[in-house]
């Protein structure tokens, strides 16, 4: 396994050899590169650094081996312990700090862990940014204090409370109006931190709560990625317990998808979707998600007046767009959504309440809202990387081959067809190309993505 560094932080599975994976070694280096460039982007006397993670099993060993190599460095840390990626985002601003590490992996299996690394603004670092990292990680000239200038650790576990009270104060969240219509919710935890967060938020909310899989043991229960193929006891239990719909959320609480009153995917892509709906309805504006999301957002915001764009995969591309556009809800369609008025992250606790919101403005069961909004079906594929497989290449090839379509290679290869299309990419997180389309119907969609996946492969043959 290679260890990824990327513009979605440092990742590998945990164990092995270090270089390879993501060791102690490794932890270290990269934290202590993260250390020597908050210095260097802001000269002052005392640093401090918000630090948090997620319940995967790991995130303990490393966030103690984090927290030392910065305290090592003269730099102070909040230590949040258990907590999300987007309330570490709100406790960087909360605190003046310089910057934060989020220790989790989102969607990937447990072996896996990362430093998810921030600026003074609770947001991700760029890709320049992120570059300078790894030019410091491997430079390998990083110094440390003295033993009179070290920091200290100072835990403060009550940013989950602080951040679900910031969400209940956002201007278009209902509360009342959801006490009123008592409803009742079954949340799937993926027994991590979101197993914490949601049902507190809920319960504020007057939400009657049915907990699964919300213990913080960092045994997910299932595959943690929030997809259809993963949910079926969310879904039995949603009927079950006849529940007016179901929540799951990743490891790190910045993904959000939805299960309907029958036990039936709302869709991940429709959260984004049905969220700016609502903030649409309230505010109308512009709207961002990126390239691998789909349509019917663009086609909600032009009922509402606005002008949709997209961006290049991941969440800084996301923002630096969001924030260029002036938009006043954006995010991606894995379930992400980022409302400004919070801040400039994914956040399942605001998307929670802004459903919730629309739905209580709305008074129909979420299937009956889901038949509002545009019908696409996404297919999402990949193809394992092997050393031989030359990815720029068969791009290109590929580019090239549908030049009288419309093309965008800003990230990949989109191919936009008037009914359809593909986005080819490789992953920031994972060893893969990702094979994403969208169609008027699933099996449309499903055939599209076989038929690029089979016109990769004898590309890559014949390069």
């Amino acid at each position: 396994m290679t260890l990824i560094k990327s513009i979605s932080g440092i990742r590998g599975t945990i164990g092995g050899l270090a270089g390879d994976n993501l060791t102690p070694f490794d932890a270290v280096k990269f934290a202590a590169a993260y250390g020597v460039w908050i210095k260097q982007q802001r000269n002052k006397d005392n640093y401090r650094v918000v630090v948090g993670r997620d319940a995967r099993i790991s995130g303990k060993m490393i966030q103690n081996l984090v927290m030392n190599t910065l305290v090592a460095q003269g730099i102070h840390v909040i230590d949040l312990g258990l907590s999300t990626t987007p309330t570490v985002e709100i406790a960087v601003p909360m605190e003046h700090a310089d910057g934060g590490i989020i220790l989790t992996a989102s969607h990937n299996p447990k072996q896996w862990n990362a430093l998810k690394l921030l600026n003074e603004k609770g947001e991700f670092l760029n890709a320049e940014e992120g570059a300078k990292i790894l030019d410091i990680a491997e430079g390998g000239s990083i110094g440390f204090s003295d033993v009179d200038s070290l920091g200290k650790i100072t835990k403060n576990r009550a940013y989950i409370d602080l951040h679900i009270i910031e969400v209940l104060d956002l201007s278009l969240v209902t509360v009342k109006a959801i006490e009123e219509t008592r409803f009742k919710v079954v949340v799937d935890g993926v027994n991590s931190t979101g197993g914490i967060a949601i049902p507190l938020l809920l319960e504020r909310l007057g939400v009657d709560v049915v907990k699964l899989y919300c213990e913080p043991t960092g045994h997910f229960p299932h595959n943690p990625e929030p997809l259809k193929e993963h949910l079926e006891d969310l879904s039995k239990k949603v009927v079950e317990v006849h529940a007016d719909f179901g929540i799951v959320v990743d490891p790190d609480v910045d993904r959000l998808a939805f299960v309907d009153e029958n036990g039936e995917m709302f869709g991940e892509e429709y959260t984004l979707v049905a969220c700016a709906d609502y903030v649409l309805s309230r505010t109308p504006g512009n709207t961002v998600s990126n390239m691998s999301s789909t349509r019917a957002l663009r086609d909600v915001t032009e009922a509402y007046g606005g002008t949709y764009e997209a961006s290049a995969v991941g969440e800084v591309n996301v923002v630096n767009l969001m924030k260029k556009n002036n938009v006043v809800i954006g995010g991606e369609g894995n379930g992400g959504i980022i409302y400004p008025e919070s801040h400039y992250g994914r956040d399942a606790l605001v998307g929670v309440a802004l459903f919730l919101s629309l739905l209580a403005d709305r008074k129909m069961t979420v299937s009956e809202l889901r038949k509002t909004y545009p019908n696409y079906f996404m297919s999402k594929k990949k193809i394992e990387l092997t050393p031989d497989l030359n990815v720029d290449g068969i791009l290109k090839t590929i580019a090239n081959r549908y030049q009288n379509e419309e093309v965008s290679t800003v990230d990949g290869v989109k191919i936009d067809f008037p009914e359809n299309w593909v986005h080819l990419r490789k992953s920031n997180t994972e060893p893969i190309i990702r094979v994403y389309t969208e169609a008027k119907s699933q099996d449309e969609a499903n055939a599209l993505a076989d038929k690029f996946i089979l016109e990769i492969g004898a590309v890559a043959k014949s390069l």
